[in-house]
């Protein structure tokens, strides 16, 4: 007989508290069925007999745990975001998401991906802030064959959605970097090989999100991750992890809080289990907006989730051990030419947004292979890596990537710039942002190019965050308002002074400080002007942001 629910507990409806009972249609839809099996479905049925044939818990729901989300309906402008019902904004097509864990992808991996992005998805293709590569204007019909072509090549959708633990972020870098603390990779695929898939954890009360680097230049994001291990020497033990919990973005930033716990690479799979564990059975299940774990971490405290996790999930105490130190002198986002310790040299390019496509990727993959050993990376910055290329194929390298619109030597704004998807393809998005980074990217260049510090704009379309605004210098979160002449127009809230890392802040939000989209460089102008007139001596534009006036960032 289960202990009747207290008043707190009908209130989160953590499953710890014994009453499994669905309180919303999304708790309902995955107890009936795990969102798992829906693979069965779509390869049987749905894309046999078409769009028409998917019934609506498996189209918005089951079907992201095989990496697909329906696409906005073309046409429908921000406005009616809020306003049309899911059919009115759902069109028959689908964005899918191809996990690439720890961004590593092998040359035939990239070509796969490629050709499917020109067979099957116009061309389309975005590098996620996730490490993922996003296609767009995918049939169901077309899926079962997708599915065969990425898993013969050691790729897949599996639980790049939904309510499960999603793509691991890994460094870019991990195995090649030299001033590497401890290679991360072999825990990731520890964690794989045991858990993807797994009913163990296919229904999470939301998403769970993944980061295991041990890279001094902290380039993960690891404040905003649900769990993080982040690397850092025990002056006992030697390399190991430092171990986050609870971080995240979207309409309510906490960033992650340090448990104190150094963790072997070993130990990594176990502990990130027990952290999951914990989130399936204590997370709270009644409420959307409240069911991520950082709610639940913030709630306990580090204090406690620690000494559940070490009491109830491990059954052994936790070492403690130091907090990770940020290289100030490295760039997490790998921008450029770098030597790797077997005496080759990786390049790191910058897509504007991560707007890329299948023939550019195609482009690529010949690239890689020829001057490399075709391997490539995507970072956790929208950035693609080309690695192992000998330093007699460098320069060559770096031309021919030139070429392609993916410069390794970019401008300060090309390299600071991140977009969501955007209203191009997102139902929840207010305006448009990949084209929009774009035309603002190449008129900064013109009006300010010898920009020489780093200044990130981060170009969101709506308040969730995908873009992580609240953690760049310029984060700008999309919106529809009213223009000066008195008409609705795209616009964004801004947001300034964001930062991660050593120094890592909340963007400063400043009252009604708003800007028309078509006002947006004028604006960015105006602000970076103003903070290049009053930067102190080694000073960075989110310390500056944090200590303007306000009227000097109007």
């Amino acid at each position: 007989m289960s202990t009747p629910l207290t008043t707190a507990a009908r209130a989160t409806g953590a499953w710890a508290d014994g009453d499994r009972t669905p309180l919303n249609d999304n708790e309902r839809f995955k107890l009936e069925d795990d969102g798992l099996n829906v693979r069965q479905r779509i390869e049987t049925i749905f894309s046999r007999e078409g769009f028409g044939s998917i019934p609506v818990d498996d189209l918005r729901g089951r079907m992201r745990w095989w990496g697909l989300y329906t696409q906005r309906r073309p046409g429908i402008d921000g406005g009616q975001t809020a306003k049309l019902s899911a059919d009115e904004l759902d069109d028959s097509y689908f964005m899918l998401r191809i996990r690439s864990d720890g961004g590593a992808l092998s040359e035939v991996q990239l070509r796969t991906i490629a050709g499917i992005s020109t067979e099957f998805a116009r061309d389309t293709a975005d590098i996620s802030d996730r490490q993922n590569i996003q296609l767009h204007w995918i049939r169901v019909e077309d899926v079962p064959e997708i599915w065969r072509r990425i898993e013969a090549v050691g790729l897949n959708s599996a639980q790049a959605c939904g309510d499960v633990p999603r793509v691991i972020l890994g460094s870019p870098v991990a195995g090649i970097d030299v001033h590497e603390i401890i290679d991360g990779t072999p825990a990731i695929h520890e964690i794989l090989d045991r858990y993807l898939l797994s009913p163990e954890f296919s229904n999470l009360p939301r998403k769970f999100k993944t980061a295991v680097s041990g890279s001094p230049s902290l380039d993960v994001a690891h404040e905003a991750n649900d769990v993080s291990f982040v690397g850092v020497v025990h002056p006992e033990h030697g390399p190991g992890f430092d171990v986050w919990v609870g971080g995240g973005l979207s309409t309510n930033p906490i960033f992650a809080q340090r448990l104190g716990a150094w963790v072997p690479i070993e130990d990594v799979p176990a502990v990130w289990a027990g952290v999951v564990g914990i989130f399936r059975d204590y997370g709270y299940r009644r409420l959307r907006n409240r069911a991520r774990l950082k709610f639940l971490v913030s709630d306990w405290g580090a204090e406690r989730f620690r000494e559940v996790l070490e009491t109830e999930y491990l059954g052994r105490r936790l070492l403690d051990g130091p907090a990770p130190v940020e290289d100030p002198e490295r760039r997490r986002d790998h921008l450029g030419v770098h030597p790797q310790v077997d005496g080759r040299f990786w390049v790191g390019v910058a897509p504007i947004g991560g707007r890329v496509s299948g023939t550019t990727l195609t482009a690529v993959a010949d690239l890689a292979a020829r001057h490399g050993s075709g391997r490539v990376r995507l970072t956790a910055h929208q950035k693609l890596l080309v690695l192992d290329v000998p330093e007699a194929e460098v320069a060559t390298l770096v031309v021919e990537l030139d070429a392609l619109g993916l410069p390794a030597n970019a401008s300060e704004w090309r390299r600071g710039v991140l977009a969501c998807t955007g209203i191009e393809f997102c139902k929840l998005a207010l305006v448009e942002t990949k084209a929009r980074a774009r035309s603002a990217v190449e008129e900064l260049e013109r009006r300010i190019p010898d920009l020489d510090a780093p200044v990130t704009i981060h170009v969101n379309g709506c308040p969730n965050s995908c873009a992580r605004f609240q953690v760049a210098d310029i984060g700008l979160k999309g919106l529809v308002m009213t223009g000066a002449s008195g008409e609705t127009v795209e616009g964004f809230q801004v947001h300034l002074g964001g930062a991660l890392g050593g120094n890592a802040r909340l963007a400063r939000k400043t009252r009604a400080l708003r800007v028309e989209a078509d006002d947006l460089v004028d604006y960015v102008e105006h602000v970076v002007t103003r903070f290049r007139t009053d930067q102190a001596p080694g000073e960075s534009f989110a310390e500056w942001a944090h200590r303007a006036d306000e009227e000097a960032l109007r």
